[in-house]
């Protein structure tokens, strides 16, 4: 992956960024089943077909210039075909991913997107990730048929706004990671204005017109996608409610659960596939 590196000043201040090239590399084969450890990455590349990508165990994050999106074992992140993107993996993770002929199949949005995956839709997402598994796909018309169904199934599902937005002006960015560095910490926006060198006003005008939400709602997008890699990774909802800023367990499991629609306790519970 190739970054450029760039100096921006805003105040007494250079800030350093780095801006993602268009550099990186094509994947012939968009359909794999494999095992990865946490930590594990793949490097930025895309795909001339559209991409399920699956985790049945563990989380996986795609990103690409214009943010993150998370996927534990109950979501899958669909990607449309030509988009750059680069995964993480979370957790012992069992990755699926199904490749889509882009002249067969509808474009569901311009952009990646996270889709609910209910016990039919991850089912067929396994069978179809691995067709060279005898215990699979048996031929070529059972697989068209399988993924024709699989499209289907995707098509019906709900899109979620589970995304982290990347900010680009470099005083977000410096925003970010001080909110990121220390989750703990509480944090107002003057607080963190001063932190980056900028004014509260002009912080809220940024997050507001480039991330499209006000500071408390990103601060809490930010402490919820470090939650569910922490759970992921094997921290208590105890811990995990410390270590992102929460006042009580009771509290960042509300919060929890209005994001995510369950309970953090249930994504220590995947099943082994």
């Amino acid at each position: 992956m190739l970054f450029t590196l760039c100096l921006a000043g805003h105040g007494r201040l250079p800030i350093i960024c780095l801006v993602m090239s268009d550099i990186g590399q094509l994947h012939a084969n968009p359909t794999a089943s494999q095992s990865r450890i946490a930590g594990d990455t793949i490097e930025r590349h895309h795909h001339h077909e559209h991409q399920v990508v699956y985790p049945s165990r563990g989380a996986v994050a795609v990103t690409t210039e214009r943010g993150t999106w998370l996927a534990p074992s109950d979501r899958a992140v669909w990607i449309p075909a030509g988009t750059w993107h680069e995964h993480r993996f979370y957790g012992d993770t069992r990755f699926h991913c199904v490749g889509l002929d882009s002249t067969l199949y509808p474009i569901f949005s311009v952009g990646p997107e996270i889709v609910g995956v209910t016990p039919l839709l991850r089912e067929l997402i396994v069978a179809c990730s691995r067709p060279d598994d005898p215990r699979a796909v048996a031929c070529h018309e059972e697989e068209a048929r399988l993924r024709a169904v699989l499209v289907d199934q995707l098509w019906h599902q709900p899109r979620e706004p589970l995304s982290v937005a990347t900010p680009r002006d470099p005083r977000l960015v410096a925003a970010r990671d001080a909110i990121e560095g220390d989750l703990t910490r509480p944090l107002d926006l003057s607080r963190l204005a001063d932190l980056c060198d900028s004014s509260a006003r002009t912080m809220s005008r940024l997050i507001r017109s480039e991330l499209g939400m006000t500071f408390p709602q990103w601060r809490t997008q930010l402490r919820l996608h470090r939650a569910l890699i922490l759970l992921v990774e094997g921290s208590s909802v105890t811990d995990t409610a410390y270590l992102t800023g929460w006042p009580t367990p009771s509290a960042f499991i509300d919060a929890f659960r209005g994001a995510y629609g369950r309970t953090p306790g249930t994504y220590a519970e995947s099943p082994d596939r």
